[in-house]
């Protein structure tokens, strides 16, 4: 089997600095140049914009290697939900799925809301988890739920069908996830651009799971 490549390789500073850095921003409410204090305060010079750059390039690879090899912990009810987050000066769409565990199964950025939208969410989300695909999915009464899920049901046949619940108060596992998520992103006042979202999404998604056990592997290196 080929050894994966190393991507702490020719960076200035050791693993354990950038992952560090990454792990602060992430987990914390904090900017990259509160990161750049903390850091400095421990001997460490960087600038903000070098930590900004290792946390696009970072968030991304940690999700990666974080869910390649942890799947079965997705459970068999979904809860489906959109929230806003500003990219740009504009407000975009941030789909997430959790399970009835709290833990987040994916989420998707998107300039829309609508079937074309949740149609591609949903396939995302389906083949993140692979063979564990959902039993029940709720969601709130968004018309364009019911469309998907219907033409999956479709494909899927009556044996294997998913069952939807649109009842929305039901659906205050996510509702409550959002609003965690947002106390994270609130000292950011949103994002300049929708890779520099998605990149910092990806390590802020992955650490919370962590933090919550929902990737135990990684948890008892001491990434939490």
């Amino acid at each position: 089997m080929a050894q994966r490549k190393n991507p702490f390789k020719r960076y200035r500073f050791p693993r354990e600095i950038i992952l560090m850095a990454v792990r602060w921003y992430c987990r914390f409410p904090l900017l990259c140049r509160d990161v750049r204090d903390i850091l400095a305060e421990r001997g460490v010079t960087v600038d903000a914009s070098t930590i900004h750059r290792r946390m696009r390039k970072f968030g991304p690879e940690i999700r990666k290697r974080a869910y390649g090899a942890h799947r079965s912990w997705r459970g068999l009810q979904w809860h489906v939900d959109e929230t806003y987050v500003r990219i740009g000066g504009r407000w975009c769409y941030l789909w997430r799925a959790v399970y009835q565990f709290g833990q987040l199964i994916d989420f998707r950025l998107t300039t829309k809301c609508n079937a074309k939208a949740t149609r591609a969410f949903l396939r995302q989300a389906r083949e993140t988890v692979r063979q564990y695909h959902p039993l029940t999915i709720v969601t709130d009464k968004a018309h364009s739920y019911a469309k998907v899920i219907g033409e999956i049901n479709d494909r899927l046949g009556p044996d294997g069908a998913i069952r939807h619940v649109d009842r929305k108060y039901l659906n205050n596992r996510i509702e409550s996830d959002h609003a965690a998520l947002k106390q994270r992103l609130r000292p950011m006042r949103g994002f300049r651009t929708l890779a520099g979202a998605k990149a910092a999404l990806a390590g802020i998604e992955t650490f919370r799971t962590i933090r919550k056990g929902g990737i135990r592997e990684l948890r008892d290196r001491g990434y939490q």
